[in-house]
């Protein structure tokens, strides 16, 4: 069996017992995903009380609709677009959403700034990439590093940074992120770069020093 056999197998034991009205699957469920789906709401709307409450409605709509779910997506991918949907209507309500502006996918933004290559099209010298062997590995994976990493998230447009917390931080499938947004897989793909490459040269900048 591989991976996404298993996958939708225990998908269907989850749905089986949220549907027989297992609470103890279903606390065990709600406390797995929360903080994701906070912070995800929290793209959306005006403050972490306001995107908790979403998360909660987001639930109630979750019990609500279990009957009519019909595994065309894996579970959390399903519970993850009605809260997206759920985020926009708050934010709908409270005249603070912005449609997702999407990259046209005929466009193309470089990964690295034109200013940094010569005009032979080589890299600077003192403009190439820093090489991150010699820093020591408690540096990469301390607690400032990591707030550095979310800050650059946090700092991105709103189409990038949902992209890129749904595939890198909360590990969603490119698949998993078009369903949830709605949007194309190019589109997807275009957002996901664009974003990882102003993170990476957010680290570059901090490891530099």
């Amino acid at each position: 069996m591989d991976e996404q056999d298993e996958r939708r197998t225990a998908d269907l034991q989850l749905l089986a017992a949220l549907r027989a009205g297992d609470e103890a699957v279903f606390n065990a469920l709600v406390e797995q995903l929360y903080s994701s789906m906070v912070r995800i709401a929290m793209i959306y709307t005006s403050s972490q009380a306001v995107a908790e409450d979403v998360v909660q409605e987001t639930w109630i709509a979750v019990l609500r609709g279990l009957d009519r779910f019909e595994g065309r997506s894996s579970l959390k991918t399903w519970i993850f677009t009605i809260l997206t949907n759920r985020a926009k209507t708050r934010a709908q309500r409270e005249a603070r959403y912005v449609p997702l502006e999407l990259p046209d996918e005929n466009e193309s933004e470089p990964a690295v700034e034109s200013e940094r290559f010569t005009a032979t099209h080589h890299w600077r010298v003192d403009a190439m990439p820093g090489n991150w062997e010699g820093v020591p590995e408690d540096r990469l994976l301390s607690g400032e590093t990591q707030r550095l990493i979310l800050e650059a998230i946090d700092a991105l447009p709103p189409n990038q940074r949902e992209v890129i917390r749904l595939r890198d931080i909360e590990d969603f499938t490119s698949a998993d992120v078009c369903n949830i947004l709605n949007i194309s897989e190019t589109n997807q793909r275009v957002l996901l770069h664009r974003a990882r490459s102003k993170v990476r040269r957010a680290l570059e900048s901090y490891l530099s020093q």
